[in-house]
C-alpha cells in the first residue's frame, strides 16, 4: 500500500475530519496544511497591501500632499496598519511553525507531553501546541 502525501491529496469540498478516522491520518493533515495554507497567503496577500499602503502614505507625506488634518489621520492610518501587521507577522510565524509541525509528523501532538491534543481542539484551533489542561496549567502558571 503507498503512502498517501498529504500535500498532494484532493479531498472532496465538503471533508470535515472526523473523530473515526485515524488520528492525523494523510486526510486529516491534509485538511490542515490546506486549511493553514489558505490562511498564510491570505496573511501574505494582506502583508503586501499594508506595505503598498505605507509606502504610498510615505510619498504622499514627502510631496506635502494634504493638510495637517490629512497627515494626521494618515500617520494613524498608517500606525494601525503597521500594528495590524505585526500581529499578522506573528501569526504567519505559527502557521509557519505548524506547517513544520505536519511535515515533521509532530502536529497534533502536544510539545509538553507528546500527548494528542485531540480532534476538536485541532479544529477549533489549528495553531494549539498543548493539551487543553495543559494551556489552562500554562496560562495559571503565567498570570
Amino acid at each position: 500500500m503507498s503512502k498517501l502525501n498529504y500535500k498532494t491529496l484532493e479531498l472532496p469540498s465538503n471533508y470535515k475530519p472526523k473523530k473515526s478516522e485515524p488520528y492525523m491520518c494523510p486526510e486529516q493533515l491534509a485538511y490542515f496544511y490546506q486549511t493553514l495554507s489558505a490562511q498564510k497567503a491570505e496573511l501574505t496577500s494582506d502583508h503586501d497591501s499594508v506595505l503598498n499602503a505605507v509606502r504610498l502614505a510615505d510619498k504622499t507625506e514627502a510631496v506635502g500632499v494634504g493638510d495637517e488634518s490629512d497627515n494626521a489621520s494618515y500617520n494613524q492610518d498608517i500606525t494601525m496598519d503597521l500594528r495590524m501587521s505585526e500581529r499578522n507577522n506573528k501569526l504567519l510565524q505559527k502557521i509557519n511553525a505548524a506547517l513544520d509541525r505536519i511535515e515533521n509528523g509532530t502536529f497534533g501532538f502536544s510539545v509538553v507531553s507528546g500527548d494528542e491534543i485531540g480532534l476538536q481542539r485541532m479544529l477549533a484551533r489549528p495553531l494549539a501546541t498543548m493539551t487543553i489542561e495543559e494551556q489552562e496549567e500554562y496560562e495559571q502558571r503565567r498570570g
